[in-house]
């Protein structure tokens, strides 16, 4: 048996810490596209800065993590159309969502909170057809 789970394993216990102490840290919710989406909007003027430091977090440590392992795997496509107009629907169904996985998904469940449920609940079948017609009808993943 492969040993891949325990990354899985740690980086969901990362997640789960960093949105739990945001919380109690900040009373806010850990969503990264509520984040980006205050910084883009104006919205999020008052902690700029704090969403900067997140936002440059999630670019930095993946670069210096390369620098360790120097291998990475993906399984995503290497089509950067592909990926490009992948981007833009994650983007835009979580303006339409009103938050992202992380928000949903990490704190909204966790809280119990029925919204959160039901959006998870939506972005694990949008995830799965779309996989299933992206890899098995049309062939491009």
């Amino acid at each position: 048996m492969q040993a891949d789970w325990w990354w899985g394993l740690a980086g969901g216990l990362m997640i789960g810490s960093a949105a739990g102490l945001y919380l109690l840290l900040h009373g806010r919710i850990l969503g990264a596209s509520g984040i980006i989406g205050g910084l883009i909007d104006g919205s999020g003027r008052d902690n700029a800065q704090e969403r900067l430091w997140f936002l440059a977090g999630l670019v930095v440590v993946p670069l210096l993590l390369v620098q360790l392992y120097h291998r990475v795997e993906t399984h995503a496509t290497s089509s950067l159309p592909l990926l490009a107009v992948a981007g833009l629907l994650v983007g835009i169904g979580t303006r339409l969502a009103n938050g992202c996985t992380s928000g949903h998904g990490v704190c909204g469940i966790s809280r119990f909170s029925l919204r959160g449920i039901v959006a998870t609940a939506f972005y694990l079948l949008g995830g799965g057809l779309a996989l299933v017609i992206g890899r098995h009808l049309l062939g491009v993943i």
